[in-house]
């Protein structure tokens, strides 16, 4: 996904997420706009939470989370043009609700995040995950910016 305009030119997942190696779960972004973006994601092995063929359904609060980071990261570098290293952390799981008790290797995850509600450098992210169609998880997150 690549939007609009010369300095979107490269952009990649890397470029608005700091994860790396086997923390960053993002796949692909299936839509990113400014009020919100989708991500698809695959079951690995090597992920965190994973064990013996399944993965604790606790990862889908990180996809949403990194789902997340791929909008409020597009918004800031579209505010605030590519040279400024500011980042978000999660500083609270206000709620999650799991309609699946394990995830299997090689499934399939599209999840969804928006911003439900934002304050100066508070944001309330409301998002889902799906899988096979299905609602898997419904979540709700307090990100504060770093400065």
């Amino acid at each position: 996904m690549t939007p609009a305009g010369p300095d979107f030119a490269n952009l990649t997942i890397e470029t608005l997420l700091p994860h790396r190696g086997r923390m960053l779960l993002v796949d692909e972004i299936l839509e990113v706009d400014d009020r919100q973006a989708t991500a698809l994601s695959v079951v690995r092995e090597d992920w965190p939470l994973f064990k013996d063929g399944f993965c604790n359904p606790l990862i889908l609060i990180e996809l949403v989370a990194q789902t997340s980071g791929i909008h409020n990261g597009l918004t800031r570098l579209k505010e605030r043009g590519a040279g400024e290293d500011n980042g978000g952390w999660l500083v609270g799981v206000k709620q999650a609700v799991f309609h699946t008790a394990a995830i299997a290797l090689g499934k399939r995850i599209t999840t969804t995040a928006k911003n439900a509600f934002v304050f100066d450098d508070l944001r309330e992210i409301a998002g889902s995950a799906t899988i096979d169609g299905a609602i898997a998880a419904e979540v709700t997150l307090q990100v504060m910016e770093a400065k």
